[in-house]
This record gives structure tokens, C-alpha cells and sequence, in this order.
């Protein structure tokens, strides 16, 4: 056990899960390049080594293979203050950090023709914000005791060994471990050390880097249905995770949770060259108080961070719905496009603590493509750009809080790119 944690400490620091802000909440929008050039769908159609981390029955379809990949990631998130009383009111950047190196790796060894074992390495980007001038700091909440910078930077790390069969010629199960090693700090937040504030009140904020490593389970099923048509299913259990450094900050003394999720997933041969595909993916946000506890009685007295009910960043649940299409244009070369989209989980009513994780996106737009080069290995290329969105605070500065700092609304906004590559190699 403190073997694989060092291992996934090393991983982490050479930037395995570099730290980013994802997509659909703070889960990224799809794992390995051939997917996310498809707008994450992969549920029924697996693509690589990488196929594990989606759906980990498709494994025994993609052959012997290494994939390496890595993701250059760039968000745009910040805040805008208005209407408030007690020198709040402005915009507030929170792009401190604005680009990010998100590598992953892959590999499949078939067992036969009915059997596979993989490993996939991937990263889940995480929440992350640094303003240099925001508002829990001078000009802002200073006379708390708040300074600059100040943000919050989640990152995590799962490491996926792999099993599949084909149960027959058309089905085939498959089950991943799933070992998960997060990282966290926060730093500028001294407004909320308040003790009437935080039950732990020196562990809100500058404790520096916490970690947490949990194990969970991911279960998959993959079923060609017809010579045209093929169903998958995926199911990954909740993971637990604490930061004891952070327990002023996070609900219940600091646990901090990977939530459950799930999906299902259909591709459709329409042509002997085009492949359509669709997935719709749930993740329960709304199981982790520390991320679904509502901030609506933030700083109020029983409702103190770091409680069981305490306040936390109110996020819902979300699904997310998912399209692509795959092309082979000749044998050498196949072109990929897709389109995302989900109700974002921060209300309107959350959005003021949400300016530390404003990850409002919903739609996606992607696109990418491989190459078939001489040697029979692939390069592949994949781009996804996630359309501005705002989401205004209604009362959002409100409660007892609200009534001390003068109120308002804060309204979140946020875009995203990404950019990346992956090279293929065929055993």
C-alpha cells in the first residue's frame, strides 16, 4: 500500500494529473485522445489502451497496444461582483494558473482471443483557481485577514488495473481496481478562519499540499447486438478520500470523496466508413456533502465549515450527454468530431463560495483525427473547446454573511481548450 502511494506521489509529480479544471463539473469530458476527439463518447466504442478508464470491458477489443498522451489544457474562470455594499463589487480573475500539461498512458495485452489485461494511468484534472487580486483577500474580505493569492488546486490521480473477457463472440465483461491518490491546498482563505466560522479554524486555509489515496471499483459490459450496432455499460463506485489538513474547510472534518458515476453507450456502424455514436453519462455529485452541502447558511452559527452540515459548494448531480463521429476517410487516416452537453451543478444560489470551483461549462465542441504511419503505429490528435458559460448569482452574497459584507451577486464564467496528442503503438 505505501508502495503504490509513492508511486502515484511520483506520477503526480511529474504531472501525471496535472492540475486543471475539467469539464462536466470537475470530471474530464473523456479519457484518451481518440475519445476526447469524439466528445468523450467510448462507452460502446473502445479506441485504445485508454478504454479502461471510460468502459473496462472494451479492453479486450483494442489488441495489443501502448498509448501515450498527453493534453495541454487551458480554462478561463473568474468572477464578477455586483450590487454589493461593502466594497465587493468587481471582477476578479481567477487565471493565476492558465495552462496545464495533462499526460495519460495506456496498455493492453490480449490473453487470447477471449481475455485481456491492461493498465491505464489517467487524471481527472480537478478544481483549480488562483486569483491574484481576489475578492477573499485585500480589497475584498482583507479586513478578515484574507490574502493574495488565493484559490484552491484539486488534483487527482487514478491508476486502473484492468481485466476483461468475452463472455461469447458478441458480449464481454470487464473490471478495474481503480486506485485513486488526490492532492489538495488552499491558500488566501483566512476570512474563513474565523472560529465562529470553522470548527478546526487553523485548518481552513496555507496548510499547504494534503493527500488522500482511496480504492474503488469500475464494472463494464460491451455487447455487439448486430453486425451494425454495439451497447455498452459502465458502473464506478464511490471512492473515499480525506484531507485531515483541511477538515476546517471540507464538510465532515474534511472528507472529500470521489463521487459515484455511471453511463450507457451505443455505436452505430451507419456506414462500412462512418461510426456514430452516443453516451450518456451521471455522476452523483449530490452523494459528497463537501461538494453538495449548500453554502446557503455559510458562516452561520451550526452551519460552521467542517461540520457534517456544514457549508460546502452546494453542487447537484449532472448527466452529461455525449456525440460523436468517427470517419475513416482512407486506411491510413480517420477523422473524428463530437458535441457535449450538461446542466452545470452550481444553482444560482451557490455561486458566491463557487468562486474558488466555477465550473460552469456545458457544451463542447471537439474535434481530432489519426494517422496511420509506416511502421503501422498511430498519431492521433484531438482539440475540444467548451463554449463561455455565465451563470448569475441571485442573491447569491446572502444569509448571515451576507448581511455582514453588504450582499450582492456573484456571477461565474468560464471557457476551456485543450489540445492534445497520443502516440499508438500496435504489438
Amino acid at each position: 500500500m505505501m508502495k503504490i502511494r509513492k508511486i502515484a506521489a511520483l506520477l503526480l509529480a511529474v504531472g501525471v494529473s496535472a492540475p486543471a479544471f475539467a469539464t462536466n463539473g470537475y470530471f474530464s469530458h473523456g479519457f484518451g485522445i481518440k475519445a476526447k476527439g469524439m466528445a468523450g463518447v467510448g462507452i460502446a466504442m473502445p479506441q485504445d489502451a485508454l478504454a479502461a478508464a471510460t468502459n473496462p470491458a472494451g479492453i479486450v477489443m483494442v489488441g495489443d497496444r501502448l498509448d501515450v498522451g498527453v493534453d495541454w489544457f487551458q480554462p478561463k474562470r473568474g468572477a464578477d461582483i455586483v450590487g454589493n455594499l461593502g466594497g465587493l463589487s468587481g471582477s476578479y480573475s481567477g487565471n493565476g494558473d492558465s495552462s496545464f500539461l495533462v499526460p495519460e498512458f495506456g496498455y493492453n495485452k490480449m490473453l487470447g482471443w477471449d481475455m485481456a489485461v491492461g493498465l491505464a494511468v489517467y487524471g481527472n484534472g480537478g478544481m483549480n483557481t488562483r486569483y491574484e487580486a481576489g475578492p477573499f483577500a485585500a480589497g475584498g474580505l482583507g479586513f478578515f485577514g484574507g490574502q493574495n493569492p488565493s484559490g484552491v488546486n484539486l488534483e487527482q490521480l487514478f491508476i486502473a488495473p484492468t481485466f476483461a473477457m468475452k463472455i461469447n463472440k458478441n458480449h464481454a465483461l470487464g473490471a478495474s481496481i481503480v486506485f485513486a491518490y488526490q492532492t489538495f491546498g488552499a491558500t488566501g482563505l483566512q476570512a474563513m478562519t474565523n472560529p465562529g466560522f470553522s470548527i478546526h479554524s487553523a485548518d481552513v486555509t496555507n496548510r499547504g499540499n494534503d493527500h488522500s489515496s482511496g480504492w474503488g471499483l469500475r464494472l463494464g459490459w460491451n455487447g455487439q447486438i448486430s453486425d451494425n450496432v454495439t451497447l455498452g455499460a459502465t458502473y464506478a463506485s464511490k471512492i473515499k478520500g480525506k484531507f485531515d489538513a483541511y477538515k476546517g474547510l471540507f464538510a465532515e472534518e474534511g472528507q472529500f470523496d470521489i463521487p459515484e458515476n455511471y453511463g450507457i453507450g451505443i455505436a452505430v456502424k451507419a456506414t462500412p466508413k462512418l461510426t456514430v455514436a452516443a453516451d450518456i453519462q451521471r455522476i452523483n455529485y449530490g452523494s459528497v456533502k463537501a461538494i453538495a452541502n449548500t453554502a446557503d447558511c455559510l458562516f452561520a452559527f451550526g452551519c460552521q465549515l467542517g461540520q457534517s452540515g456544514g457549508a460546502g459548494f452546494g453542487w447537484r448531480d449532472m448527466t452529461a450527454y455525449k456525440f460523436g463521429v468517427s470517419y475513416e476517410h482512407s486506411k491510413d487516416l480517420t477523422l473524428r468530431a463530437g458535441l457535449s452537453t450538461n446542466r452545470q451543478p452550481i444553482p444560482s444560489g451557490q455561486t458566491f463560495f463557487n468562486i474558488l470551483a466555477p465550473g460552469v461549462v456545458e457544451n463542447h465542441l471537439t474535434l481530432g483525427g489519426t494517422m496511420t504511419l509506416a511502421n503501422k503505429n498511430e498519431l492521433t490528435a484531438g482539440y475540444m473547446h467548451a463554449f463561455k458559460k455565465t451563470v448569475n448569482g441571485a442573491l447569491s452574497i446572502g444569509g448571515a454573511f451576507g448581511g455582514m459584507v453588504g450582499g450582492g451577486e456573484a456571477n461565474l464564467h468560464m471557457s476551456e481548450d485543450s489540445l492534445g496528442v497520443a502516440y499508438g503503438i500496435k504489438f
